[in-house]
């Protein structure tokens, strides 16, 4: 009798990846945008709504924090306990009934907005722990996907609850995908070699490395991008091991030109937010709801970019995809100059595919460039760094198009246009370069000899004497591309919701 072929666990993780954020990004886009309009509707303000958004974004700066308390805990319990806590804490939202209890809105979007951050940082952490590095561009991009696809469709769902029966069936839906997602991520299926956290620490073979280390996890001493070999930067307390995670993206120029190329594009998104809005009224001459046909447009991009960016990232690389997602940026970004109605749709498009891209390729060259051990703090971070400059260029667009909503536009479109080069070149001056080679059949990678270093800390490809960090691996070919056997990609966002 003929039974059904089991998945297995490489694609089992990835589909498990998909699906949490599928499930979360529908229940948190619903939230996102039922808590302001319940503020609004108890408290008839819409400058009192819109806090719900800053409580929701400032704890984007607690990254490099949040980031060594990941390193320090097991990543896959982190992640179940978060939503479980996460979901018991949207719950309290049933208490609030009158306008003297809006507070318990800005707590609870407070809090679910530090959970955001955590989950993120712990997700990127735990990837490269259950996926290959030629797959780590994939699932991105899928990710960026499913997640985009929740956007279309939750906002909606969560406005008409509201209408029907208020805030609580929203509370009740975001509960349940929360709960949802804490169970898909305990079934996910972890490399025991790799280190996830405390896990790491407490389980140190012997013999192989130096003394104290496990051979899948670089050694951090004086030599080590990190810093001294002290305690806390073994572990991520104090001071200097918080900020390790910005000192290791500052010294890797690859992660630093993908991490730039990805902050500089977000926060010009922020600084056009308010031109748009602009250009639809001004240029366009349509109602201000014609803001969610563009916003439509956007999202639509962004599907297409999802499915099209691991394909780029494995050919191209992730210097040369976040350039030229900041150039399509600054395409589209420059055709809203063009007062036409159709032309302002595609250029929404394009935005959707360029922005998206700039930070799948920023994520993934985290996940992939980074040793497992200092996972944590740099996806922290590196989050802070692609998102913080959102609020302060939001406010700085706003001004900005008092004397001419065009000219936000312009200056975005200069800016992402000269990003990218400046990456490239600072890249290809380090020794690094942008592009990779057409993809390899990953089965040779069983062929490729792995040594352990004098120092123990990584493994080296035997004769190339390239590092092959915790996080994943470089190419036989020296040069770390995409495509490659065990290669990580070329540098490969949260993307966050």
């Amino acid at each position: 009798m003929r039974t059904g072929r089991r998945l297995d666990p490489e694609r089992r993780n990835l589909l498990l990846f998909v699906g949490v954020s599928m499930v979360s990004g529908f229940g948190g886009t619903a939230l996102n945008v039922v808590a302001g309009v319940w503020v609004l509707d108890l408290s008839g303000s819409g400058s009192v709504a819109a806090l719900t958004g800053l409580c929701l974004f400032a704890p984007t700066l607690l990254g490099p924090a949040l980031g060594a308390l990941v390193d320090r805990l097991p990543r896959q319990r982190l992640l179940v306990w978060t939503h479980l806590l996460t979901a018991t804490a949207v719950l309290s939202l049933l208490a609030v009934r009158t306008e003297a209890q809006v507070w318990i809105v800005y707590v609870v979007m407070l809090g679910y907005g530090t959970s955001l951050v955590l989950v993120d940082v712990a997700e990127n952490a735990l990837l490269p722990a259950a996926l290959p590095p030629h797959e780590l561009g994939r699932v991105n991009g899928m990710r960026t996907s499913a997640q985009e696809g929740m956007k279309l469709v939750a906002p909606l769902a969560g406005a008409g609850l509201f209408a029907w029966q208020g805030g609580y069936p929203v509370v009740a839906l975001t509960t349940v995908a929360l709960v949802l997602a804490a169970g898909l991520y305990r079934l996910l299926r972890i490399r025991p070699d790799f280190p996830t956290g405390s896990r790491s620490r407490r389980h140190r073979p012997t013999g192989t490395g130096t003394r104290g280390h496990s051979p899948t996890e670089p050694a951090i001493g004086k030599h080590s991008p990190t810093g001294p070999g002290t305690r806390e930067h073994r572990s991520g307390t104090g001071r200097r091991g918080v900020l390790a995670g910005a000192a290791f993206l500052w010294r890797h120029a690859e992660l630093r030109g993908s991490v730039l190329i990805g902050s500089t594009t977000t926060g010009m998104s922020g600084l056009t937010t308010a031109a748009v809005y602009a250009v639809v009224t001004d240029d366009l001459h349509q109602p201000a709801a014609f803001v969610g046909v563009l916003s439509s447009g956007q999202g639509a991009g962004s599907l297409l970019g999802g499915l099209l960016v691991p394909r780029l990232l494995r050919t191209r690389g992730s210097l040369s995809v976040g350039a030229l997602g900041a150039a399509l940026f600054a395409l589209g970004t420059l055709g809203r100059l063009v007062p036409w109605t159709p032309a302002a749709v595609a250029c929404s498009v394009l935005v959707g595919i360029g922005l998206p891209w700039t930070l799948v390729a920023a994520v993934t060259a985290v996940q992939s460039r980074t040793p497992g051990a200092l996972l944590g703090r740099v996806s922290g971070s590196a989050s802070t760094l692609l998102f913080a400059p959102v609020a302060i260029a939001t406010p700085v667009g706003a001004a900005l198009v008092l004397p001419d909503h065009r000219l936000p536009l312009l200056v975005a479109a200069v800016l992402c246009l000269g990003v990218g080069p400046v990456a490239l070149r600072s890249a290809r001056r380090a020794g690094h370069s942008g592009y990779a080679a057409p993809n390899v059949d990953s089965s040779a990678t069983d062929r490729v000899r792995v040594t352990a270093t004098p120092a123990g800390g990584g493994k080296t490809l035997a004769g190339e004497g390239e590092t092959l960090a915790g996080g994943g691996g470089t190419s036989a070919g020296g040069d770390g591309r995409p495509g490659q056997p065990g290669a990580l990609p070329d540098g490969d966002p949260a993307v966050r919701s």
